[in-house]
């Protein structure tokens, strides 16, 4: 077939106006893995026009030498199948303001880098102890200020570390900066099939009906990571699964999931409904943390065949480190659609493998017509997986061939990539473009922030006054026995 009719669509274009792009900490793994191949995929795809891109870093860089590390950080195959005069071209878009974050000096240079353009971003792509330094340093300078076009300030998670913390941020940000300047970015909300969950619950007339407590039993959401912490030791023992995962990236597939149909598609009338959803989270109080939670840590192993270190072995850990690899959530939403539902949240390092997936399982019928197929048989259920293998899945059950009324569960798939003939494009490239052109939709606000660390740190409280030893799991399992208390009698964690 020549025409695929789901490719219809594709080539609709989004383009930002000129614009000037700073990347603060340019020097840094982010700028080189996901942030310069995503600006120059939104370039090589024609989205981004008449453009300067500028770094800003301590190291003594020259702006050739700035250019020849992005030129290193564009050879994917992927990205060198635009050609070498594309490269080029977005090469020369590339500057260089070699400064310390806390050196008024060079900031003074940023208004001359914009002369003839009035549009600029500011990206922190910086440890999350300079993001206060940067800012204040923007706003002393009047960098904050609109010019005859937009300044808007993209800042990466982690977003504090507690309800403290963040709150300390946010008014930081908001000293210098309107609300609708401010993007706090949270990559998984770029990703294609998490934006499709808004289409597919709200799209389609088939799934709201039974979206809620009268037909769904439990939803569970699953983000396995199969590396450990991969020499980011230091890190991790100030973050922690519940910080580093629950927060922001699971509480947005939660959120996404179970959130009340928008009026329109406004960004901040989605971003509502969102903040109704972490406000009706059921709290879990200090002294409830055994009962809803299950964190853990990963022992040494094998994986793939190879000695892997446990996690108190990794190089900036703590011998008596009780930072957890591993969290597994039990959670209630008080609200009409979803009472007595239970949410299950899992979360960790060293797992059996990579996968990211939300499953919704429904309830089975109020009749059992078929009492020796049950056996066979299992609980409806779809399953949206958003890594690897982007796609959907409805799980039913189905009639074996042959002369008795024996049944089986059977999938009914759909994937992306084979659907729509291409994969589906980056997170960053998604939500960079997003920042360009001015939609906030994928973008966390200050009350969803808040909202989110008012629940996480009752739990971080808890499990700080709560002395009992953290289980160790086996590396290339599910994690912990003791998450398996957590679900109800009749339920199971699905299969890593």
């Amino acid at each position: 077939m020549d025409f695929n009719p789901f490719r219809s669509g594709l080539s609709v274009s989004r383009e930002a106006q000129s614009f000037v792009f700073f990347i603060f900490g340019v020097t840094g793994d982010l700028t080189r893995k996901k942030l310069m191949p995503a600006l120059f995929s939104l370039y090589a795809k024609g989205h981004l026009n008449r453009f300067k891109i500028v770094g800003f870093a301590r190291r003594p860089w020259t702006q050739e030498f700035f250019r020849n590390e992005v030129q290193g950080m564009l050879q994917k195959p992927e990205l060198l199948s635009y050609g070498k005069e594309t490269l080029e071209a977005f090469l020369k878009t590339l500057e260089y303001i070699q400064s310390p974050f806390e050196d008024p000096a060079g900031y003074k240079k940023i208004d001359s880098v914009c002369e003839g353009f009035q549009n600029r971003i500011y990206y922190l792509s910086t440890p999350p102890d300079a993001y206060g330094t940067i800012i204040e340093q923007l706003g002393a300078q009047g960098l904050a200020k609109e010019k005859g076009g937009h300044t808007r300030i993209v800042v990466e998670k982690p977003f504090g570390r507690d309800l403290s913390t963040a709150r300390k941020l946010n008014d930081q940000l908001s000293r210098y900066f309107r609300e609708d300047q401010i993007y706090r970015i949270d990559h998984y909300l770029g990703k294609e099939t998490v934006q499709n969950l808004i289409l597919l619950r709200f799209g389609n007339g088939i799934f709201e009906p039974v979206w809620n407590h009268r037909y769904i039993h439990h939803i569970q959401i699953t983000v396995a990571e199969k590396i450990g912490v991969e020499g980011r030791g230091n890190y991790y023992e100030t973050a922690g699964a519940l910080r580093d995962m629950v927060q922001n990236h699971m509480f947005q597939l939660l959120c996404l999931t179970t959130m009340e149909p928008p009026n329109d598609l406004n960004p901040d009338t989605i971003r509502t409904e969102k903040v109704k959803i972490l406000k009706s989270l059921r709290p879990i109080s200090f002294r409830e943390t055994s009962l809803y939670t299950v964190r853990g840590q990963y022992g040494a192993g094998y994986m793939d065949g190879k000695p892997v270190p446990a996690y108190r072995e990794e190089p900036g850990v703590a011998p008596d480190s009780r930072t957890e690899t591993f969290v597994a959530l039990k959670l209630f939403l008080d609200t009409w659609r979803w009472s007595g539902v239970p949410i299950y949240l899992r979360t960790g390092k060293r797992l059996a493998r990579r996968m990211s997936e939300i499953a919704v399982r429904f309830k089975a019928p109020p009749l059992e017509l078929f009492p020796r197929a049950w056996a066979y048989s299992g609980r409806n259920a779809l399953i949206i997986r958003i890594q690897p293998n982007e796609g959907i899945s409805l799980i039913m059950n189905a009639k074996i061939p042959g002369y008795t009324l024996n049944m089986r569960p059977v999938n009914m798939d759909f994937s992306y990539g084979s659907a729509f003939g291409e994969s589906p494009p980056e997170a960053y490239e998604r939500l960079l473009l997003d920042s360009l052109i001015g939609d906030s939709t994928l973008y966390t606000r200050r009350d969803e922030i808040e909202a989110s660390w008012t629940f996480i740190t009752r739990i971080l409280k808890g499990w700080e006054e709560d002395p009992s030893p953290i289980p160790q799991y086996v590396p290339g399992g599910s994690g912990p026995e003791e998450a398996k208390n957590l679900l109800e009698p009749s339920t199971r964690w699905r299969k890593l």
